[in-house]
Formats: structure tokens, C-alpha cells, sequence
């Protein structure tokens, strides 16, 4: 039984192709019956987010799966399979759990080392379990994915280093104020960067939001999903005073914030900072208010340097990362080739031992009366050579188990001594657990 992906991402396909690939949990319990008869797959768990859909199945005929699984793919998409093949990749065992192992571990993501697709991962296996689409091979594999995505993230740092204008305008913010509860944030502009920063500072503690804006309907409209206030824009010089924090970003072709503007308001301020994050172009605040005491400010380069920095982090951190999935990698197929050594070890000997037993029986038949001891003598000589003929090749097997060539060795044994229609060499849920 073998592992394989069949999958579309962000990288492999538009999202005009993705999102008729998607699966929600709804769509998955809908067509788990349908899942389940698919012709060559064994099981089945579905990961499907906005960035990806990928299939993860175990299966005894790989080209058979691929098949079933495009010929499915283009009846529920409405795509032609020619036209899925392009986007599609299909990875098989080593290469397949690899993926997975990276992708839990959130190094095939869109923004590196990104944590939701964590949770994703489990909730993916969850969905397969509960809807009876998944089996005893896939389920150990999502398990250690898991395992390893949260190694990952415990070991490394590879997920705290802040990748956005929003977290990144947090991040400056949590330098000059230690705790942002119960701090006031003035938003000059009511755009959709404007807006995604802001959630991020409320979502760090910010508590009261002002928002001024040249159209004062939309400052309205963003003010309330905030619960703030909305002012005009030409009245927001009122607001400096009672602010800890403003984020500008309006469309106006000058400045609109300079020195000047300032100095009566510090006055008033007293030893109360204020930091100012400009992140319009061309620019709302004009540079030289970084020179009055008490000010702090930072443009979009600063922003842009900042999540630049914090990427090199992430992509150290990857390199370890990368260390971790490796070990888990080696752990799980440990595991995994044992599955099909050991039933194979037993079959042979099975198939050995029935041979000697019939052998026996005959020659026993032609020799005639003989007595206890010589039947004796006779039988340990033949348990003898079936012991010492299947000692090289047991020992081998069992070695090649923590490799990469376990499954290839067991199928060839099982070529070589016509092994496979022994029920025997089925992989039972006890030994898959």
C-alpha cells in the first residue's frame, strides 16, 4: 500500500481553478459516499484551504489512483481533465509525506512559516475521520504531520516574526509602549490598509479608535466595526492630544501632519509619547517631525525593512526547520516499511513451514515404519534447513525495514515466492496504530 498526494496550490494554479476544487467540511460529509467507492484508493483525507486542495490517499496501484482521482476531480470541478492536468501534481510516498510534513509545518505556505495551515492540517484529518473517508495508513501519517507541525513551531521561530504592514506597525508600537491596552489609536484615512492595521492594534489591546476621513460616511462605516468615533479630516488636529498612536494613510498629494502642527500639542502632552506610522505614498507626515522630543515615526520603508528583516529570520529558521521534518520523516517511515516487512517475514515463514510439514508427510509415507526417534531426528534435520535457507533473507529484510528500500525488498519477496494472495500479509488495524 503506498502514499500519494494529488493536489493543486497557490504556486500550481489560479484561483479561478482553486476555488472550484474546493471542499468544505459540508461538501466533504456530502460526498463521502462517493469518496469512499473510488476506484483504486484505499482512503482519503482532504486538505483543502483558500491556497490549496490536496488529496492524500494510500492506494496498491499508484497510475490507477492518479486516474480516479482526475476523472473525480473534473466531474466535481466541471473542468475537463485535460484542463486539470496542467495544474495538478502528484507526488508518491517519500516525496508525498514529505509535502505533508512541510506543509503542517507551514514551510509551503503562501507567507512562510505562517500558523494557520496548523490547524487547517488537523482539522482536515478530524473531517476524514468523522466522515469514515480516511484509514488506518493515513491516519498515523496525519498524527506524526501534526507532531511535526507543532515541533516545528515549539523548536523554531519560524512562525514569531511578524510578515505584514499590520503586524509589523503592531510590533513598533509594542517597542514604545510596553502594553497597548488602553491605548488610543487615530486613523487618518479610511482604506483597506488603514483598516487591517487597525484591526491589528485593537486585536493587541488598542481600545479606543478615532477615524478621520475626507468622506465622512466611510469614516463612519469603519468607526463603527471598531466601535469608535468618526471625524472630518480637517478636524483630526483636535484628536493629537488624547492620541498614543496614529496611522496615516490618506490620498493627499501633500503633507498633511508637519512640525508645526505639533509643537503646541507636545506641550500640552507633557512626558506622554506618541508614535506616528506613515504608511501613505507619497507620504501624509513630513520628516522632520522625527526631530520634536517625545516622537516617534516610521514610513512605509521602515515597515517594508522591518518584515524584510523578519522574513531573513524565517527563512533561518527554516533551515532548522527543515532539520526537524527530516527526523520526523525518518521516525514515520520507520514505522511505515515495518508495516510491510513484518507481515511479508511472516508469510514466508508460514508458506516454509507448510511446505516442510507436506514434505515430511510424504517421505514419512514412503520410509515405512519408523520409529519415534528417527522421525525425530528426520523432522529437526528439515526444520534445520528451512531455519538456516530463511535466516539471510529474514535478517535482510528486517535491516532493510529502516530504509528506503523496505517496501521495495517485501515486494520483491513476495514476487519471488508468490506471497501476495496470502490473507496474511494484509495490514491489520492493530499493527497500522
Amino acid at each position: 500500500m503506498s502514499i500519494a498526494v494529488f493536489g493543486i496550490n497557490h504556486k500550481t494554479a489560479p484561483v479561478e481553478i482553486r476555488e472550484k476544487l474546493n471542499f468544505s467540511r459540508a461538501q466533504i460529509e456530502k460526498n463521502a459516499a462517493n469518496l469512499n467507492n473510488l476506484e483504486n484508493i484505499g482512503g482519503l483525507v482532504i486538505l483543502s484551504t483558500c491556497n490549496r486542495t490536496e488529496l492524500y490517499l494510500s492506494t496498491g496501484d499508484l497510475p490507477g489512483s492518479r486516474a480516479s482521482l482526475l476523472h473525480y476531480a473534473a466531474d466535481y470541478s466541471g473542468c475537463s481533465e485535460e484542463m486539470l492536468a496542467k495544474y495538478i501534481y502528484w507526488k508518491e510516498t517519500r516525496e508525498a509525506v514529505r509535502h505533508l510534513f512541510r506543509v503542517a509545518s507551514g514551510m509551503d505556505s503562501m507567507i512562510l512559516g505562517e500558523s494557520q495551515i496548523l490547524g487547517q492540517v488537523e482539522d482536515a484529518y478530524n473531517y476524514a475521520r468523522e466522515y469514515g473517508i480516511s484509514n488506518n495508513i493515513l491516519n498515523p501519517l496525519f498524527q506524526k504531520a501534526i507532531e511535526a507541525g507543532k515541533r516545528v513551531r515549539t523548536q523554531t521561530r519560524i512562525d514569531r516574526q511578524t510578515l505584514s504592514v499590520g503586524s509589523a506597525a503592531v510590533e513598533m508600537a509594542k517597542q514604545i509602549f510596553s502594553n497597548l491596552r488602553g491605548r488610543t489609536v487615530l486613523v487618518l484615512g479610511a482604506g483597506e490598509t488603514s483598516e487591517l492595521t487597525t484591526r491589528h492594534l485593537v486585536s493587541n489591546g488598542v481600545s479606543t479608535v478615532v477615524v478621520a476621513n475626507r468622506t465622512y460616511e466611510r469614516a463612519v462605516r469603519m468607526a463603527r466595526e471598531f466601535g469608535g468615533k468618526a471625524v472630518r479630516l480637517d478636524d483630526f488636529p483636535q484628536h493629537l492630544l488624547d492620541a498614543d498612536i496614529v496611522i496615516s494613510c490618506t490620498a493627499a498629494p501633500h503633507y498633511i501632519l508637519g512640525p508645526d502642527d505639533l509643537v503646541s500639542v507636545l506641550q500640552k502632552r507633557g512626558e506622554r509619547s506618541l508614535l506616528l506610522i506613515d504608511i501613505a505614498v507619497p507620504r501624509d507626515i513630513h520628516p522632520a517631525v522625527a526631530c520634536l522630543d517625545g516622537v516617534s515615526l516610521y514610513d512605509v520603508d521602515d515597515l517594508q525593512n522591518a518584515i524584510q528583516n523578519n522574513l531573513e529570520e524565517r527563512k533561518k529558521e527554516a533551515a532548522k526547520a527543515e532539520l526537524l521534518v527530516n527526523e520526523e520523516l525518518k521516525k514515520f517511515f520507520e514505522w511505515y516499511d515495518s508495516l510491510f516487512v513484518i507481515p511479508v517475514i511472516k508469510g514466508l515463514k508460514e508458506k516454509a513451514g507448510e511446505i516442510k510439514d507436506k514434505e515430511l508427510e510424504k517421505a514419512f509415507a514412503k520410509l515405512g515404519s519408523l520409529t519415534e526417534k528417527e522421525k525425530k531426528i528426520i523432522n529437526s534435520m528439515a526444520n534445520s534447513i528451512v531455519n538456516k535457507l530463511l535466516y539471510d533473507p529474514i535478517a535482510n529484510l528486517k535491516e532493510s525495514a529502516l530504509t528506503e528500500k523496505g517496501f521495495m525488498y517485501s515486494e520483491l519477496v513476495c514476487k519471488l515466492f508468490d506471497l501476495e494472495k496470502r490473507q496474511d500479509l494484509k495490514i491489520d488495524e492493530e499493527s497500522a496504530v
